[in-house]
C-alpha cells in the first residue's frame, strides 16, 4: 500500500461508518409503523420469488413478515444491524444473515430470484453503481423491488440526519434503473397521505425527526384509509415510490 492509498481507504472507512450510523438512526422512526409495514408488504410480496435477498434490511422488521415458504438472505454494512439480524432469525432454517456493501466487492454466494431494496438508495451517492451491484446477485430474468423517499420538494431536516443524499421523483428513479441496465416494469409513487402528512410534520416543521405518538395515530388511523384509496387509484403522488425492474433475461 502506497501513502497515497493510506488517506483514501482511512476516508472510506469514516465515510462508511458515518452511513452506517446514520442508516440506524433512522431505522427506529419505523419501528412503531406496524400497519404500513403491512401494508407494503401487501404491495412487494407478489413481485418476490421463492428466495429474496434483502439488502440494507437493518433490524428485520420487513423481512420477519415473510413466512417459512421462502429461502431469504438478509444483509446489512451497519454491525449493529447485522447484530440485531443475527439475534431475530436465529433459530430459522429458511433465513440466513450476510455482511453486503453495495459499494465494495463482496458478494453472497448464490443469485436469488428477487432482490429487496427499502430506503436503501436514498444513501448512496452512486445509486447506479449499487444497483448494478444487486442486479449482479439476481439470476436472469429476477425482480429488484425498489422503494425510496419520493421528491425532493419534502426534503427536510429528517432526511439530512438519517444521511439521505437525495429523494427521488419518479423520473429520477427511472434513469437510474435504466442506467444500471434494468428493466423497469411498475413505477408508483405512493402513500399520498403520508406525503402531506410529511411535509406538515417534518418539511413544514423543520423537525429532524417525526414524534413517535405522530407515527402511531398515522399507522393507526390514516394506513387503513391509504390502503383501500390506493388499491384502486395510482396517486400523483406521494411520500414513497414504488418501483419493480426485472433483470436481463438472455
Amino acid at each position: 500500500m502506497s501513502e497515497a492509498d493510506g488517506p483514501q481507504d482511512e476516508d472510506q472507512t469514516d465515510h462508511q461508518s458515518t452511513l452506517d450510523s446514520d442508516h440506524a438512526y433512522g431505522l427506529a422512526e419505523l419501528s412503531d409503523a406496524v400497519r404500513y409495514r403491512r401494508y407494503l408488504f401487501e404491495l412487494i410480496d407478489p413481485h418476490c420469488g421463492s428466495s429474496v435477498l434483502e439488502v440494507g434490511a437493518g433490524m428485520g422488521d420487513f423481512a420477519d413478515l415473510f413466512g417459512s415458504d421462502k429461502t431469504l438472505i438478509v444483509s446489512d454494512s451497519d454491525p449493529r444491524c447485522l447484530a440485531q439480524l443475527e439475534k431475530t432469525f436465529r433459530g430459522r432454517g429458511n433465513v440466513s444473515v450476510r455482511h453486503l456493501d453495495l459499494l465494495s466487492d463482496n458478494q453472497i454466494e448464490a443469485r436469488v430470484d428477487t432482490g429487496l431494496a427499502i430506503n436503501v438508495f436514498e444513501h448512496i451517492e452512486d445509486d447506479v453503481r449499487a444497483l448494478q451491484a444487486v442486479g449482479r446477485q439476481i439470476r436472469p430474468g429476477g425482480s429488484i423491488i425498489i422503494l425510496v423517499p419520493a421528491y425532493p420538494s419534502l426534503y427536510g431536516a429528517f432526511d439530512r440526519a438519517v444521511g439521505h443524499v437525495r429523494r427521488y421523483t419518479p423520473a429520477s428513479l427511472r434513469t437510474s434503473v435504466t442506467e444500471a441496465g434494468l428493466t423497469v416494469e411498475i413505477l408508483r409513487p405512493i402513500n399520498f397521505i403520508g406525503g402531506i402528512a410529511w411535509w406538515f410534520a417534518v418539511r413544514l416543521g423543520k423537525r429532524t425527526r417525526p414524534h413517535p405518538w405522530l407515527i402511531r395515530i398515522y399507522d393507526r388511523l390514516l394506513v387503513p384509509i391509504v390502503r383501500i384509496l390506493e388499491r384502486r387509484w395510482t396517486p400523483p403522488f406521494g411520500q414513497s415510490i414504488l418501483c419493480v425492474a426485472r433483470t436481463p433475461d438472455p
